[in-house]
């Protein structure tokens, strides 16, 4: 995938869900579990959950293979590149799932409701408030399992899409 269109896109799509997941980690309640409320000046509670820690795990991780398939690393991932965006993904929508159902923190009424339909200084839209999902991570997650199917069935000719 030297330097293919499709390379540039899961790039693209890796590295803004990456920022995505690291900024709705540590500011939108993943961290806190508590719809992103802010501890005193501006420092985050100290109720960090597992989940949080996950998505700021998986944030780094995906950031930094989408900055790798902008350089020649991406000739040593090779074709691992498309199996690790599936994987990427899979656990991003397992964390909403488990996020909707009120297994992980942040989840349920509290995660809007709590500061009036959203307005707790989450990254979370108001229009999700109360319901646990997080629709912008579940939209890029989407995304990149999409992206990580293409480049692990596209053929390897250096084209576009």
């Amino acid at each position: 995938m030297n330097g293919s269109t499709t390379r540039l896109y899961g790039a693209a799509i890796a590295i803004a869900s990456g920022v995505y997941s690291l900024a709705s980690a540590s500011v939108g309640g993943g961290m806190t579990g508590s719809g992103g409320t802010m501890g005193p000046g501006g420092a985050m509670g100290t109720g960090t959950g597992v989940a949080g820690w996950a998505m700021l795990a998986i944030g780094v991780v995906v950031v930094v293979h989408g900055a790798a398939l902008l350089t020649p690393a991406a000739d040593r991932l090779g074709s691992a590149s498309g199996p690790l965006m599936i994987a990427y993904s899979l656990v991003m929508l397992l964390l909403q799932a488990l996020r909707a159902t009120g297994m992980t923190g942040g989840t349920g009424m509290t995660d809007g409701m709590g500061g009036g339909m959203g307005s707790t200084g989450g990254m979370g839209s108001t229009a999700t408030a109360g319901t646990g999902w997080d629709l912008g991570m579940v939209a890029l997650a989407a995304l990149m399992l999409f992206s990580g199917i293409v480049m692990t069935t596209r053929d390897d000719d250096g084209g576009g899409m």
